[in-house]
């Protein structure tokens, strides 16, 4: 398994499209390359999602997102900012990771489809994320 960290500071944005990030990563493979790409975020308050960007599907996918999740106290998980057990729970709706083929060295992504990294956490602007290559 091949693997790379991308380092992600989310404090002027919730929505981050890795899309480039993700194309360079397989690219590097090799013309050839062929197999898994797994885009991962080690936190339990941020997710990945494939989605439509551009459109306005992005925010409206964070717009659901706080419609479902409200930012108030009706969570037991309770410290940090008010409502921050809703950023607990936001994993649970939006994964923490998303599994793509890839084949000649390129994600096999649809037209409208671009991989991005979902944060509402107001409490930790510093991300991880981790994409990995299995070979196939």
């Amino acid at each position: 398994m091949q693997t790379e960290t991308l380092d992600i500071d989310t404090s002027r944005r919730r929505f981050v499209d890795l899309t480039s990030a993700v194309r360079d990563f397989c690219a590097e493979r090799g013309p050839d390359a062929g197999g898994l790409c797994n885009v991962f975020v080690p936190h339990a308050t941020a997710g990945i999602a494939v989605i439509e960007t551009g459109s306005g599907s992005d925010h409206d996918l964070i717009d659901a997102i706080e419609r479902l999740l409200p930012r108030d106290d009706r969570y037991r998980h309770a410290h940090g900012s008010p409502g921050h057990g809703a950023d607990h729970v936001m994993p649970g709706l939006v994964s923490p990771s998303v599994t793509i083929p890839v084949a000649g060295g390129e994600p096999l992504l649809g037209t409208w489809q671009s991989v991005v990294l979902i944060d509402l956490n107001r409490d930790n602007h510093r991300r991880s994320v981790r994409l990995s290559f299995v070979s196939g």
